[in-house]
């Protein structure tokens, strides 16, 4: 089955999460053991992240600076075909602008049909630590919906110069992420709801958001997405605060507000286990409420909150 159909599935609604690809030379034993720890929920899906090279500057004994690309995080396709091998689960890559040139991407999508991966989560993908803003890598596309335009190219049967592709494999679906706080580029929710729009008139199946702890936020974001005619699923990605640290660090990287109540009640923690129980609880209740609300699906971001989601998962599922 595809995603999409797993999310419309009105049995029950469905637990995913998603996952990052293990650091540079530390094998998957940590990625089976996540895997392994959430299995028992039934996940329909699990996503996979994808990370772009990065430039990092080395002093030489000369004196002079040398500029080397690294990838931390290598080998997205291979795990979600390690995943997908493993556990039977369906597995949804993501495919990014970021890092990537268009024959990059190309060959990202010809390596994923010889795997029969055909589900994928199309983004641009985040800036280069050292770019004030987003620098397509060549002649990469700068754009997650240009990037739908290469993909949709591909399933109609030609590469991205116009060549035909002589034997064309099952074509991709896709889904896209949205902001229901604004993407933090966007001048306001208006515009970016129009590129929310825009991907979904160019065949996105649905959306994945980015995380928030306002249901509010989101309510009122896909309210406004039905009065414009958006109507695909939106589903809600939730990640519990596990540290002290998150209560500064989360507002400032992903780009969203903490409910003062939440605020209130992480500033009256001592330690990073007592953010831990005040996360699990707050997402509990957020989790409770969307599903009363009709959300489609429940999406986890498990990067350090793996032993949370599964304490949250066991309260609702």
């Amino acid at each position: 089955m595809k995603v999409i159909d797993l999310i419309r599935d009105t049995a029950s609604v469905p637990f995913s999460f998603e996952v990052l690809p293990p650091l540079k030379g530390n094998g998957t034993e940590g990625l089976f053991q996540t895997i392994d720890r959430l299995r028992e929920f039934q996940p329909r899906y699990i996503n996979i992240t994808a990370h772009r090279s990065e430039y990092v500057y080395h002093e030489l004994p000369n004196g002079l600076i040398q500029k080397q690309r690294i990838r931390r995080r290598p080998g997205s396709i291979a795990v979600a075909a390690a995943i997908q091998h493993r556990y039977g689960i369906p597995v949804v890559p993501h495919l990014v602008c970021s890092g990537n040139t268009r024959e990059d991407l190309e060959y990202t999508l010809l390596d994923l049909q010889f795997l029969d991966i055909s589900d994928l989560l199309i983004l641009r993908g985040d800036k280069a630590r050292d770019e004030r803003q987003f620098q397509p890598t060549g002649d990469g596309p700068s754009h997650a919906t240009e990037l739908i335009e290469q993909v949709r190219c591909f399933n109609q049967g030609r590469f991205f110069d116009g060549s035909p592709i002589r034997c064309p494999g099952t074509p991709f679906t896709y889904g896209v992420a949205c902001y229901p706080e604004k993407h933090e580029e966007a001048p306001n929710l208006e515009a970016d709801m129009e590129v929310l729009a825009q991907k979904a008139r160019m065949g996105a199946q649905y959306a994945v958001t980015q995380l928030f702890y306002d249901n509010g936020k989101y309510l009122h974001f896909v309210e406004r997405a039905r009065r414009m005619g958006i109507t695909i699923p939106i589903v809600p990605g939730i990640k519990p605060l596990t540290r002290l640290n998150q209560l500064s660090m989360v507002p400032k990287t992903f780009h969203c507000d903490l409910p003062e109540a939440l605020r209130l009640e992480t500033l009256r923690c001592r330690s990073d286990e007592d953010v831990r129980q005040v996360g699990i609880e707050w997402a509990v209740q957020q989790c409770r409420e969307l599903l009363a609300s009709g959300a489609p699906n429940l999406h986890f971001y498990s990067m350090g909150a793996v032993e949370s989601i599964y304490e949250i998962a066991k309260q609702i599922y």
